[in-house]
């Protein structure tokens, strides 16, 4: 990427699609349910049949309005839902309700704190609201359409409200543009859970992100043809697609090649962006007033209790965090690429330390999840399983190596730390007489360490800590181990 950094500018530009948590879809009564059985959840209006009306839910246009504002946008007086007209199997109607102008918030910013603490202001022009599409599963070797035999179609995803943030050309990010790519992609996300108005599960598609990147040589004031990366799903494959199309059009500038106006599609095995189709313009979409719908129109009471209602800006959040728990720089920036700073600040306000949720979410929690290939958070173990566990350590009734065994028996649903250590008994052994009759035979099987013990080479006491803990299959307490081991040798 230097090399064409060399020659070139990157243009950057987001739109970021942000599903809502509402307890129905937007504009029907269908329930807004991830995971549900395929067509589940459909209405006659979602499949667009004829003789039915959509009805506005209350509930997106507050959450899009708290999300404009917490993007410090202006929020528009009067907005009004769009068709957009497009023909494609998962929309049912051959059209979708979107806004075009005027959007329900627009002109606004977030700033965006890159690894080394430097803030950089990404401009927004609009956050709209629309609803999401159907989902498509194409039947064949690949999962693509190119060489599926079938497709379908399960529409419980059409009609789920989105917010689409669209930020204005971005310029000026050089060879940071792919970290700052991910660093905005995280602080939408982190503003979109703070407000609490999604489930912002990337691995759901909550949050999707379609990159747009071009060039431009440098001293230019011309913005080069771009090109959109369609729906990237995670924070560090927005970074990859952004540097990969960096790196590709500048060969293709280099070989005095044109570069297409395209939507292209992150491809992660390959680690690289591939062709998909000819990018459309706005008027190409052929866009006219909705007219089963009211405008909506704001008023200053609206808009104010809404704003009553943000939580802490995420950036002030951080750095607060960041200084009460006296995490450093690099611990800090782990915990947020982590995406577990909700759950440790959880886990610190159960009653926990900061530096003991840290070890845990950071640790043999994340260790499961990446096993599992889920999110820390939906693992299944809770920041009040974490506090008991400690607990469960502090009273010395399990040990750290239990304490792990306990998380994973946790993690598979088997009840509460407690129950588990009950359930399954788990306790440390705190019989005298078994941890005695097992330090007698360590002592008799190893006698040469015995000696060496005797002479003063102190640390040859964990030759004789193995076999005890072997003995008790890890449930002895190894410091009253150590205790009886010295006692014996005097």
């Amino acid at each position: 990427m230097k090399t064409a950094l060399q020659t070139y500018e990157p243009v950057l530009g987001f739109e970021v699609h942000v599903e809502l948590n509402t307890v129905t879809k937007m504009f029907s009564t269908a329930t807004n349910a991830f995971g549900d059985q395929p067509n589940s959840n459909v209405t006659a209006g979602d499949l667009g049949m004829p003789g039915t009306l959509p009805t506005i839910n209350q509930a997106g246009i507050d959450y899009g309005i708290k999300l404009g504002l917490a993007l410090n946008c202006t929020i528009a007086p009067e907005s009004r839902f769009d068709r957009k007209q497009y023909f494609y199997p998962d929309l049912g109607k051959n059209y979708q309700t979107s806004q075009l102008e005027p959007a329900i918030a627009y002109d606004g910013y977030v700033d965006v704190e890159l690894d080394d603490g430097e803030i950089f202001r990404v401009e927004i022009e609009r956050a709209h609201i629309e609803e999401d599409a159907g989902k498509l599963t194409h039947i064949g070797s690949t999962g693509r359409i190119h060489d599926a035999s079938a497709s379908l179609v399960d529409y419980n995803r059409a009609g789920v409200p989105l917010v689409e943030i669209v930020s204005r050309p971005i310029t000026g990010a050089g060879e940071r543009a792919p970290e700052l790519a991910r660093a905005y992609l995280a602080t939408i996300r982190d503003i979109v859970k703070a407000l609490n108005v999604s489930d912002a599960r990337m691995e759901r598609g909550n949050i999707r992100c379609d990159a747009n990147v071009s060039l431009m040589p440098i001293g230019s004031e011309t913005f080069g043809t771009r090109t959109e990366t369609k729906n990237v799903n995670s924070t560090r494959a927005v970074a990859a697609a952004v540097e990969s199309e960096i790196i590709r059009q500048a060969k293709v500038l280099d070989a005095g090649e044109a570069i297409t106006q395209e939507t292209r599609h992150w491809d992660e095995e390959a680690r690289s962006t591939r062709s998909g189709r000819p990018k459309s313009d706005a008027d190409d979409y052929r866009y006219f007033s909705d007219p089963d719908l009211v405008p909506i129109v704001t008023d200053e009471a609206w808009i104010e209790r809404l704003r009553a209602e943000l939580p802490e800006n995420p950036l002030q959040r951080r750095r607060r965090l960041r200084e009460e728990w006296a995490f450093s720089e690099s611990e800090f920036r782990d915990v947020v690429a982590a995406g577990v700073l909700d759950e440790i600040e959880a886990t610190v306000v159960a009653g926990a330390t900061a530096e003991a949720a840290r070890k845990w979410w950071m640790g043999e929690i994340a260790r499961i999840a990446n096993e599992k290939g889920v999110s820390p958070e939906g693992l299944g173990v809770t920041p009040a399983d974490v506090v008991e566990i400690e607990r469960l350590i502090a009273d010395k009734t399990i040990n750290d190596k239990i304490a792990r065994q306990v998380v994973g028996h946790v993690a598979e649903g088997e009840g509460r730390p407690t129950e588990v250590v009950e359930a399954r008994s788990l306790a440390v052994v705190s019989d005298e007489g078994a941890l005695t009759t097992a330090v007698d035979e360590a002592m008799a099987a190893n006698p040469d360490v015995v000696e060496r013990i005797k002479g003063g080479h102190m640390q040859a006491v964990g030759a004789l800590i193995g076999p005890v803990m072997k003995a008790t299959k890890g449930q002895a307490d190894a410091g009253r181990v150590r205790e009886i081991i010295l006692e014996k040798i005097g």
